[in-house]
């Protein structure tokens, strides 16, 4: 017995040691001043821009909550922040909004679309990597896209219960009414809605660029379901479409989201070593603007 309440009294001396050292270890060590960095990297480029600059950047942080990474992705948090900033801008002062994101809900990019469009001053959206679907709604609400020459934006087809709207209507058509429950009967309906108001938004926010008849041509082609939702709209193809899309991508919206890095619980599947120079070169010197063809949609 003696033994035993030795062992136990250690134990219980180990869990309290085990639990001071890393409350000391919260408190006392190294301190993670990433967000110092983006602040101030924020802070330097707007003063380059004389803009307010805005970024909505969603990836996986380096640290998670007891191991989990969560998603991100546009939210009514999301729109009600980017909505304060644009209220807080001055009326003729550029926008610049750098994006990245899978997406999200439709009603807060509509939200933010809105008042980009509404905004007096330059609105610029700088897309590093992608902005798919709730992000190219909003990336459309810009006066000028810069893209990464390899970035892309995507369709903004409406997804029902994480199913295409277009694919939820398919079903209507091949299939006979009595062979179809009620709970896709309830969907398509959800779904054709969802089209129909998905479209209506995306013509007031093209008719920016566009005229009447070609905006509206093109938003029903980004959001009837055309393509997968994952369908990537490369630069070419976005000026094709008639959008004021540009390569002319600043340096530091790339040191910007090196400061957002994945998730890196794992082992890294890209590893390379940096040549000495070119990580600090300029991207601007890539080729310049990529002039819209104003192709139609076809």
């Amino acid at each position: 017995m003696g033994f035993w309440f030795t062992l136990a009294h250690a134990a219980r001396a180990f869990f309290w040691l085990a639990l001071i050292t890393l409350l000391a270890l919260q408190i006392f060590g190294p301190r993670d001043n990433t967000q110092a960095k983006r602040t101030a990297m924020l802070e330097q480029f707007q003063g380059e821009r004389k803009s307010r600059v805005i970024a909505l950047i969603h990836r996986q942080e380096a640290r998670s909550i007891l191991g989990v990474d969560v998603a991100n992705h546009i939210d009514i948090e999301d729109s009600e922040a980017v909505l304060r900033a644009i209220r807080l801008t001055p009326i003729e002062q550029p926008i610049d909004l750098i994006l990245h994101t899978p997406g999200g809900l439709v009603l807060a990019a509509e939200q933010i679309g809105k008042a980009l469009v509404e905004h007096k001053g330059k609105i610029t959206v700088f897309v590093p990597h992608y902005a798919m679907s709730g992000g190219t709604l909003i990336a459309l609400a810009a006066d000028e896209i810069v893209m990464d020459p390899n970035a892309v934006l995507g369709p903004v087809d409406p997804q029902i219960a994480g199913v295409p709207a277009a694919s939820i209507l398919k079903v209507m058509e091949t299939k006979k009414p009595e062979d179809i429950d009620d709970q896709t009967v309830m969907m398509a309906d959800i779904a054709a809605k969802a089209r129909v108001q998905v479209a209506a938004s995306l013509t007031d926010i093209l008719l920016k660029h566009l005229p009447q008849e070609k905006a509206a041509e093109l938003a029903k082609a980004l959001s009837e379901g055309r393509w997968t939702h994952d369908f990537p709209i490369t630069v070419q193809l976005a000026a094709q479409f008639g959008l004021p899309v540009t390569t002319k991508m600043p340096r530091i919206v790339y040191d910007l989201m090196d400061l957002y890095p994945q998730s890196t619980t794992q082992r890294p599947s890209v590893i390379y070593i940096p040549m000495k120079g070119a990580e600090k070169s300029d991207s601007t010197t890539q080729p310049g603007s990529v002039k819209p063809a104003g192709t139609p949609v076809k």
